[in-house]
């Protein structure tokens, strides 16, 4: 990318809108902003102000009216010129007004440059160049809100200590080999693992997260199984919080997979209701009970669901144990609202019709994908694959660099496990981060950020 070009971009969703907007960042911002607007005489461009403007056709006829808003550099999102062109969201306007900035001296964008320019002026480090893009393409409020405060240096804030005390140490270990010669020994394997052993429970304390991260930036799959009546059906629209499943006192009504996707806790769940399992009645019902099961070994998680009311069934216990075989499962009672049938030790106690025992069941199942904790509250937890694996290279090399210190191995042969787990910090932060891994994040942009 030629870095030094200013670039224009339409940075609203494609369609019409009450209002649209033209974005330029550059040194020309200003300049070709003048060649394609019109403004008053005495206009004067005063950062993080605006000003009213027209929009001209070629010959000098009025297209539009708009607001231009002027952020000088470094205090703009780039960290350079940057002019904002607000129409209206007609989309042969915000077009046109595109095409003259581009022949105004301004080039068209590339997916994610906006950001990108930001990162390399330095204006923000690669962890919030990403949770910018996470918090565009968050579907609930949980997910954006936590991509927000990654925005805010959340995850940034839990590695900069990490890397501090790794460079204190490496620096430690340097002086001692500078110091070899005069027989100091600044850096005893005591003193050496008293400084590993933070820093890599702090690294373990955030692979760890991921776990939780994962499925706040992925979502989850569900299977709700069970024999047919149990109520399957109407725990699942009492989850969704609509009528989305048939629900009749006929067993067998579902007979093939119904799925739709809501939020619990703001994490994006993919719930699946599943024909009831029995020995079929009839080739219709057999194939649904076949898709039944492959959706509980595809699925993250199953909740097999019992009727309270009855006596518990040999398919009832075998359901429950080729869940627990296939993968994580919960077990859900239904039907409290009635007399209990049967002791079910275990059973998370739950009535479709009432509500009872929902918010509970709500709980129990993020909690059995991965715990939450202080996570919630603290947002510091990482949500990228990418930053998982750097993180256990360098845990894997720290634990190395611990190994070489407990066997006495010479300082220079430490060090290189030092540097080895530092450089994978510096890829998450972006301050070692390779061109090519660079273009293949900002490349899942969308142009205009």
């Amino acid at each position: 990318m030629r870095l030094r070009d200013t670039i224009a971009a339409i940075s609203t969703p494609p369609g019409r809108g009450g209002l649209g907007i033209i974005r330029l960042s550059g040194p020309e911002a200003r300049g070709i902003a003048g060649r394609v607007l019109k403004f008053p005489e005495n206009h004067e461009w005063k950062p993080w102000t605006s000003a009213i403007a027209s929009l001209p056709d070629s010959e000098g006829r009025l297209v539009d009216r708009v607001v231009v808003t002027f952020f000088a550099a470094p205090r703009s999102y780039t960290a350079e010129d940057v002019v904002e062109i607000s129409c209206h969201g007609s989309p042969a306007v915000l077009r046109y007004a595109l095409e003259r900035a581009c022949r105004s001296g301004a080039r068209l964008a590339e997916p994610g440059e906006f950001t990108l320019r930001a990162y390399l002026n330095g204006r923000i480090d690669l962890l919030q160049a990403e949770a910018v893009r996470d918090l565009i393409e968050a579907t609930t409020l949980y997910q954006a809100r936590i991509a927000a405060q990654q925005a805010e240096g959340s995850v940034s804030r839990r590695l900069k200590p990490v890397k501090e005390q790794l460079l204190e140490l490496i620096a430690l270990l340097e002086a001692g080999i500078d110091f070899a010669e005069d027989d100091i020994d600044v850096a005893p394997a005591e003193e050496i693992l008293k400084r590993i052993d933070p820093i890599q429970n702090s690294v373990d304390v955030l692979i760890a997260s991921f776990a939780y991260g994962k499925l706040v930036h992925e979502g989850f799959t569900l299977a709700i199984v069970g024999r047919p009546n149990v109520g399957k059906s109407s725990l699942f629209n009492r989850l969704l919080e609509q009528d989305r499943a048939i629900v009749t006192d006929i067993p067998g009504t579902t007979r093939d997979l119904v799925s739709e996707t809501a939020s619990v806790g703001g994490i994006p769940v993919k719930f699946i209701d599943t024909a009831g399992i029995r020995p079929g009645q009839d080739v219709v019902e057999k194939l649904g009970i076949e898709r039944s099961y492959r959706a509980m070994a595809d699925a993250d998680l199953t909740v097999v669901v019992l009727d309270a009311s009855a006596p518990l069934e040999d398919e009832d216990r075998e359901l429950i144990h080729r869940a627990g075989e296939q993968g994580k499962h919960l077990v859900a009672a239904n039907k409290t609202d009635l007399p209990l049938g049967a002791e079910l030790d275990g059973a998370l106690h739950v009535s479709a019709l009432t509500g009872a025992g929902i918010p509970e069941l709500r709980s129990a199942i993020l909690d059995a994908l991965a715990p939450r904790g202080r996570l919630e509250q603290e947002g510091g937890f990482i949500t990228s694959l990418r930053h998982e694996q750097l993180l256990k290279e360098s845990g894997e090399a720290l634990a190395h660099a611990r190994q070489a210190a407990t066997l006495g191995i010479p300082h220079e042969m430490l060090l290189l496990d030092l540097y080895a787990a530092l450089r994978p910090i510096d890829a998450i932060t972006g301050a070692t981060t390779a061109d090519d891994i660079l273009n293949r994040i900002f490349s899942t942009f969308c142009i205009g950020k």
